[in-house]
């Protein structure tokens, strides 16, 4: 079965063409990293207009380089949420518009889901369910329990900021260009824990995050007490150790909880996904202090968004459900896990 995907759920338009829901044929992904990046994040309206214009073109270029045409496609599978409204229509419509004029069936894909499923399809061996899924992206954070590549079970999961936007507002604070993530990775190599930051707790919640308290420490630490002295000059290593404060504590607290939803999951197995599972601490971290559970992290190209793992896992939704999604799919702000049955904490 040859699926075609499509992502545009932020600021990256993808299309990719997937055979069997793990051989990758195509992945064109075309990023917007170079439009926002003056205004320190992503502008809606600039993203959506962006969209329109590479949309086609990408779609073109994923199917010349699969070597194939249209008409072999089998599947259209798209990310219908969660994400920006208007970014999402218009690859929603796209999918519509293809799957209408090819006579195939369309199916409607959970972006944050398609992001575990990123780690685990192009793997030799098949993983043991149930596994761990790590989700830690610029929108999102969470820890789930996935039954299946395409059931999962949501056990804890952000009560503010997610992770990587921790990421972007603390580089922001330290005076680093967008996108925030990689200039706090590559600053901190440079710098040593020397600011006791506390990771954030949730009452009555433990396995779920908190990072906003996080980014309030370090506004207080590069601005004073206050938050307020803009004008306070940083040398270069405070900026460092503040960058490698920060990141040590948000990971620790990733890995603490991961490891108490290991261990009262039985499982052996975690499973990463999103685009902060590239930094090459966590993955350092991870190995040092949980040698006992088997990681699986996704493949260069598969942890930031792209349509690859939207076609991927759009795959094994379209063998569950066998039905045509074409006419009802709509786009969605907000989406639940396939699941939403809460574990317990």
């Amino acid at each position: 079965m040859l699926t075609l995907g499509i992502e545009s759920t932020c600021d990256e338009t993808g299309c990719a063409i997937v055979r069997n829901g793990s051989e990758i044929l195509a992945n064109v992904i075309s990023s917007q990293i170079d439009l926002h990046n003056e205004f320190g994040g992503v502008v809606p309206e600039l993203a959506c207009r962006r969209h329109i214009d590479v949309m086609l073109p990408v779609i073109d270029e994923a199917v010349k380089q699969a070597q194939i045409t249209l008409t072999d496609i089998d599947l259209i599978a798209v990310a219908h949420g969660p994400g920006l409204i208007g970014a999402l229509l218009i690859g929603l419509h796209a999918a519509k518009g293809l799957a209408l004029t090819l006579q195939k069936p369309l199916v409607g894909v959970n972006h944050v889901e398609a992001h575990l499923y990123a780690a685990i399809m192009s793997l030799q061996e098949p993983i043991e369910f149930p596994a761990i899924g790590v989700v830690l992206s610029g929108g999102h954070t969470a820890l789930v329990t996935m039954h299946s590549p395409d059931r999962f079970s949501l056990i804890s999961q952000t009560v503010d900021d997610a992770i990587g936007e921790a990421f972007d507002k603390a580089a922001k604070i330290l005076g680093l260009p967008y996108p925030g993530g990689p200039q706090i990775e590559m600053l901190a190599e440079t710098g040593k824990s020397t600011h006791v930051f506390k990771p954030g707790t949730v009452k009555g919640r433990p396995l779920d995050f908190s990072f906003s308290g996080l980014k309030t420490a370090v506004l207080y630490a590069a601005r004073g007490q206050n938050g307020n002295e803009e004008s306070r000059v940083l040398t270069d290593i405070e900026k460092a150790n503040i960058a490698a404060s920060f990141q040590h504590i948000a990971f620790s607290d990733v890995i603490k909880k991961t490891l108490q939803a290991a261990s009262q999951g039985g499982s052996i197995h975690v499973v990463f996904g999103g685009g902060v599972t590239n930094n090459q601490k966590l993955r350092e971290m991870f190995g040092q202090l949980a040698p006992q559970l088997k990681l699986h992290w996704p493949n260069v190209g598969l942890s930031l968004d792209n349509a690859a793992m939207i076609a991927g896992l759009g795959h094994h939704c379209y063998l569950r459900e066998k039905q045509d999604a074409c006419l009802h799919l709509e786009a969605v702000t907000r989406l639940p896990f396939s699941n939403t049955t809460r574990g317990p904490q």
